[in-house]
């Protein structure tokens, strides 16, 4: 190769410093960054406007060179720092943006900075119900409630992280209470009845679980749908109102359940349940009549007018649909140990790991359904118990009126139903029941002036249009008289839009399939005969009949039950699952019988 005497004597100088390194052409070894010769300067500023706009609504990349043109004014002075070329600009913001999260949609830079700082640590969940993820979303389909009203409903489920089971799911119109998310945690401990019209292939006992041996512990599993029965130990909760209100955390302390709230914000927290969202949109809800798609976008041009199904319609498709669609469909997350390279089903795993954790049946009661519930402390007064501008009284209440409780802060417990406001259940001591307690039923002084079923929901509508005029017993009894003609004009058809759709929540929230039917919905005879009347005034023959899964696996208080091996029978002549003779669960001798 042809050189001058200077390159070669240049060459020999490097040679004899850094030997053959010194003869490498650098320019090959030089550091590149993706940033490339960019000022300092321009890379700080455009950065801070990038980190300040995660928060804000996306815009054009145009906007960020205007931003960052500004911030270097106000720092260096106008003109002191020039910016790139618009082509050089836009490589540089893809350089800082990209791999943080910065750009994007504005639903994605918010998830992006809602995840903790890495690394990440897997939790290994080993035994059912040792985390549970409890969330609600609006269901991308839209039902019909009476009247023809027509609304997107409120979908909450219960998610086991170790079997990807949905141990139990809630569909209600808009505006899930705490009551709705303390119901989840009463269905996922009792098994799933059977509902009338579901293949017998949906039973249990025909299911990959071992039946015959868990019907032995428990025996209220005969005639049980193929859903786990799961005692969760923690539930995941986000920061929503009805996750993290007193009532709820109460409801899951008298379980013996840890409540963890997520991080707010942090949907990868629970990213589990709010996967299992995205698969029932795809799997279930596209599949019904008046599904809206994810956002606006995807909706079709008459969805509202597509709506044929009511709300209970759908709820017993969706029930239908976890325990043969959700239940029996392979999970690629769930691993045998013995079998890595074959992906289970939940109903699959759970069988796996009841196998070795063991099952021990939690019994649900009257009381403890009651203890569910939203609860108050309050004294009780000579005009009896105020919630919210409605008085209840009933004479089992004359020897407390004006005394302490034996609790240390001297109130009274008081549990109540958001979706039946009529009457509220008050603990009161009773030494010849073993618990030393008991709940008496206290119906709400104007159950009479108000027959038809209402909610919470409504009575908040009717506070917020009647003035107050008069005293608070004459403005209570105002209130039940415009309620009353609230609920008359909705059953008429006549009324505003809002009138019809507060009426026909209400209407939808009292009579739909709940574990607490029996208990609001269907007084026990003692009560009745006490009481004249239930407490919406209609009798036990005008009601709807009750679903299969009002009570889970319990009977109605009243039913005719039996020992014998068919299945008890009601009048109707709907079968129902038999009282449950709950066995303790010895582990030692269940591992000899394994």
């Amino acid at each position: 190769m042809p050189t001058s005497a200077v390159t070669v004597r240049r060459m020999r100088a490097r040679y004899r410093q850094d030997g053959v390194w010194g003869l490498v052409d650098h320019r090959a070894t030089r550091l590149r960054t993706a940033l490339g010769r960019a000022d300092e300067r321009v890379v700080a500023a455009l950065r801070e406007v990038l980190e300040t706009g995660r928060a804000r609504s996306s815009g054009t990349l145009g906007r960020l060179r205007v931003y960052t043109e500004r911030l270097l004014a106000e720092r260096y002075g106008e003109g002191v720092v020039p910016l790139p070329s618009s082509a050089a600009f836009n490589r540089l913001v893809h350089a800082l943006g990209d791999g943080r999260g910065l750009l994007g949609s504005a639903r994605q830079r918010r998830w992006r900075s809602a995840r903790p700082a890495p690394p990440f640590v897997p939790t290994a969940v080993m035994a059912p119900g040792e985390v549970v993820m409890m969330d609600s979303t609006v269901l991308d389909a839209f039902v019909v409630l009476d009247d023809g009203v027509v609304e997107r409903p409120e979908l909450t489920i219960a998610l086991d992280v170790a079997t990807r089971t949905i141990c139990a799911a809630v569909l209600r119109a808009k505006g899930t209470r705490s009551v709705d998310a303390a119901q989840l945690l009463a269905q996922m401990m009792v098994p799933a009845p059977m509902r009338p019209g579901w293949a017998e292939a949906l039973a249990m006992e025909h299911s990959v679980v071992p039946y015959e041996r868990l019907l032995s512990v428990d025996a209220r599993l005969e005639g049980a749908a193929a859903r786990p029965v799961i005692t969760p130990q923690t539930i995941v909760v986000d920061q929503g109102k009805v996750f993290v209100s007193s009532s709820f955390i109460a409801a899951c302390e008298s379980l013996g359940i840890s409540v963890q709230p997520a991080p707010p914000g942090n949907g990868p927290a629970k990213g589990h349940v709010e996967r299992t969202f995205s698969s029932i949109n795809t799997l279930f809800v596209q599949h019904v009549a008046a599904y809206t798609g994810s956002h606006t976008g995807e909706r079709g041009k008459d969805v509202e007018g597509e709506a044929v199904w009511t709300l209970a319609q759908l709820d017993d498709l969706l029930q239908e649909w976890i325990i043969c669609g959700w239940q029996e469909r392979e999970h690629d997350g769930l691993r045998h140990p013995m079998m890595p390279r074959c992906a289970l089903s939940p109903n699959e795993m759970w069988a796996a790991l009841v196998a070795v954790c063991g099952y021990v049946p939690v019994p649900l009661g009257r009381e403890d359904y009651i203890e569910l519930m939203p609860v108050k402390r309050q004294k009780i007064n000579d005009y009896g118990i105020r919630i919210d501008y409605r008085t209840y009284d009933h004479k089992v209440l004359n020897p407390y009126r004006g005394e302490r409780s034996p609790a240390a802060d001297g109130l009274w417990e008081i549990h109540y139903s958001p979706h039946a406001p009529g009457q509220v259940w008050v603990r009161l001591p009773k030494p010849d029941q073993p618990r030393g307690y008991g709940w008496e039923a206290v119906p709400w002084i104007h159950h009479t002036l108000v027959s038809a079923p209402f909610t919470d929901f409504t009575w908040q509508h009717i506070k917020r249009t009647v003035a107050r005029r008069a005293d608070r017993a004459q403005h209570e009894h105002d209130l039940a008289l415009a309620l009353r003609e609230l609920l008359e004009r909705a059953a008429a058809g006549h009324g505003t839009r809002r009138e019809k759709v507060v009426a026909a929540r209400a209407r939808t929230a009292a009579t739909d399939g709940a574990v607490w039917g029996t208990l609001y919905g269907r007084q026990p005879e003692a009560e009745a005969d006490e009481l004249g009347q239930d407490v919406f005034g209609d009798s036990e023959d005008d009601e709807e009949p009750l679903t299969d899964d009002d009570m889970g696996a319990w009977p109605a208080e009243g039913a005719q039950t039996s020992d014998s091996s068919t299945a008890p029978v009601q009048e109707a002549g709907v079968p129902v699952p038999r009282r449950a003779k709950v066995t303790i669960y010895d582990p030692f001798e269940e591992s000899l019988r394994w």
